[in-house]
């Protein structure tokens, strides 16, 4: 049905393009990189599937819960403080 070449290489790019502007805009204390880094995870998830890269992928569930930890602290704690 589907080439796991080919979804691969489609995972490759989208975590190349995610991954980077991600850390491009945290650098920049931009929050809205947490955002894109959380959109980048299934790319790497896929990835190290097909590959089976299990380091990579225990990583990527990590990295997941990291973004979204960096999404709660910059979209919503900061918020919550604002109307204090």
């Amino acid at each position: 049905m589907f080439d796991p070449a080919s979804i691969d290489a489609v995972a490759q790019v989208g975590l190349t393009i995610f991954g980077l502007t991600a850390l491009v805009l945290v650098a920049k204390k931009n929050k809205w990189g947490f955002v894109i880094g959380l959109v980048s995870q299934p790319f790497w998830i896929t990835t190290s599937l097909i590959n089976q890269q299990w380091g990579v992928f225990a990583v990527s569930i990590a990295y997941s819960f990291i973004w979204i930890f960096g999404i709660y602290e910059w979209f919503y704690k900061k918020e919550k403080k604002r109307q204090k």
